[in-house]
């Protein structure tokens, strides 16, 4: 696992907040209903911290939320460089245009979802695999906060169909993404099924629009995404946007849908 300068900060800040609290791994361990080896490993650095024990840890040695600030910094600097920029954009945004072709959103992926996902088109293994997982879930709290962005999504259906992790992963994947979209700020259309050769599909992007200034789109591809700013780059990708929305169904047909495909993976 890569060693950064704040994963060894919480590692210290446990280590310290454990030590004045005068507990032993053991004991910590015991309170927070974790192994000691875990509480050691994770003060040596050999393991991540996961957002469970984070906050177990946080709340008995009475951090005041010091280790969750800590990890959340960890988080974003596990994401590929050039993909923290784009998260900055996301969290900023107050619309976001989603098209995917393949899958589903990371915004609406669950976590067996994204593991599957990274399981079988990553070359990532181990921790590193469980920091991208835990990055790409916690991007999901701006569709949850107070003031979420307008979330529109357009999906393909055959995204419904690929069976990523099994079929119980799938099951609770579509069970998921029904719960999300009963959200007032969350719009998902389907593009049906058997649909033909449509602009999407050369490649899953993003629209977003910030609070102030132009529209924002960001492509994803083999090696690593790319953010477009170009006005006329970005007009390009607002046609194609609106050409895949016009092949999608309403929202209220692809819940329908959605339901129905979650019923075939049972």
């Amino acid at each position: 696992m890569n060693r950064t300068p704040m994963l060894d900060l919480f590692a210290g800040e446990l280590r310290r907040l454990r030590t004045e609290a005068g507990l032993s791994q053991e004991a910590l361990g015991e309170k927070i209903k974790y192994s000691a080896s875990l509480v050691a490993s994770v003060e040596q650095c050999r393991r991540p911290p996961r957002e469970e024990f984070t906050q177990r840890c946080d709340d008995i040695l009475q951090a005041g939320g010091l280790l969750v600030r800590i990890r959340n910094t960890i988080i974003r600097e596990s994401l590929m460089p050039w993909f923290r920029e784009w998260v900055t954009v996301e969290q900023e945004a107050t619309a976001l245009c989603s098209f995917e072709p393949m899958v589903l959103p990371g915004l609406l992926q669950t976590e067996e979802y994204a593991r599957a996902l990274h399981e079988g088109a990553s070359q990532l293994v181990g921790d590193e695999m469980e920091q991208q997982v835990a990055a790409r879930l916690a991007r999901q709290a701006i569709l949850i906060r107070d003031s979420p962005p307008l979330f529109v999504g357009v999906l393909d259906y055959t995204a419904l169909e690929r069976p990523i992790g099994g079929p119980k992963v799938m099951r609770e994947q579509l069970h998921h993404l029904m719960e999300v979209g009963r959200r007032p700020r969350v719009h998902l259309h389907l593009v049906p099924k058997g649909t033909g050769a449509y602009p999407g599909l050369n490649g899953a992007f993003v629209l977003a629009t910030p609070p102030e200034g132009d529209d924002m789109g960001y492509l994803d591809n083999q090696l690593q995404g790319t953010i477009v700013e170009r006005s006329v780059d970005v007009h390009s990708l607002r046609q194609t946007w609106e050409s895949v929305r016009a092949e999608a169904m309403p929202h209220g047909q692809t819940m329908k849908m959605i339901s129905e495909a979650a019923e075939v993976w049972t």
